[in-house]
């Protein structure tokens, strides 16, 4: 929830009056859509798409067309052609809460748009340091933490791709390896919005220089009690190990076969040194700093949204 002494430069909406602001944007998606697009243990549905992100997308599109229009007129003042230069929002927010599931959900529906058909997705876990060098540095405990990301490189790639760049590339992580995928990437090329989902892409850096965020056009925060996320993350551990930890290559093989009771002491012992941690100490301080916050309750549904105050 946003800090009272940061509410003042928020608009704050509960869950009718936010979606009332759809007005007449239409619902793009079916239900055999969301299926694919919904992530694990993610309870989603097509009533909460078109709350939350029918009202988002519209005031999405209008934001894009506005900021388009901008590098026209600039352009116009400087005597040169307008640079195709992507309109770049980034999803944050904590491990379990969402962020993946609402990033695919907006690259469908923005993609509808024909001021933008071309929307990409890049997740930060490709610009995770590979476990070699996580083991090398006695950090791979600590995975997911701002220290464990090739900070360098990723905006190497935000800059090249806001200057224009005919294509940029990310490096493409395994959720199932747990690693860095050698000589895989994603090429992106030239899109009308990139989308940039990851734990601490809101962080500030330390001390002087760059940062993520500050080649963002938008931002959003996912939110909800800390308490609500263990018990998803738990949850979404117990459906892991039906499904993808029961592959023979996945890294977490070895906890398929646990015992329900160690399964879920495992997890919230997980939770407690890692994943709880990190969102405390790195990713909800970062909150105040997104152009919006969604705040889910523990039932994962939308009962406020934050916009900041332009």
């Amino acid at each position: 929830m946003i800090d009272a002494v940061d509410a003042g430069r928020y608009l704050r909406f509960d869950r009718d009056e936010w979606a009332a602001l759809r007005a007449q944007t239409p619902l793009t998606l079916e239900e055999s859509d969301l299926a694919e697009l919904r992530g694990i243990n993610d309870r989603i549905d097509l009533d909460e798409v078109v709350a939350v992100y029918l009202p988002l997308t519209r005031l999405l599109n209008l934001y894009v067309s506005a900021t388009q229009t901008l590098h026209r007129v600039s352009a116009t003042f400087l005597g040169t052609i307008a640079p195709k230069v992507p309109y770049v929002i980034g999803v944050a927010g904590s491990v379990a809460v969402g962020k993946s599931t609402s990033a695919r959900i907006l690259q469908a529906l923005l993609s509808h748009w024909p001021e933008h058909p071309r929307v990409e997705l890049v997740t930060t876990d490709g610009f995770l340091h590979t476990n070699a060098v996580l083991t090398e540095r006695g950090i791979m405990d600590r995975k997911g933490f701002p220290e464990s990301y090739d900070t360098k490189r990723l905006v190497q790639f935000l800059r090249d791709l806001k200057s224009g760049a005919a294509e940029v590339s990310a490096p493409v992580y395994s959720h199932v390896v747990y690693d860095i995928v050698p000589g895989d990437e994603q090429v992106v090329r030239q899109p009308d919005i990139l989308i940039l989902e990851g734990l601490n892409v809101l962080q500030v850096p330390v001390g002087a220089g760059e940062y993520v965020s500050d080649y963002f056009d938008f931002s959003i925060y996912l939110d909800a009690d800390e308490r609500d996320i263990e018990d998803w993350f738990v949850q979404r551990f117990f459906a892991l190990r039906a499904t993808v930890f029961q592959d023979p290559s996945s890294f977490f093989r070895h906890f398929a076969d646990m015992t329900d009771q160690a399964a879920e002491r495992m997890a919230r012992d997980v939770w407690h040194s890692i994943n709880g941690r990190n969102l405390r100490e790195n990713i909800a301080p970062t909150r105040s700093r997104a152009s919006l916050v969604i705040h889910k309750g523990a039932d994962h549904r939308m009962h406020e949204v934050h916009l900041r105050r332009l």
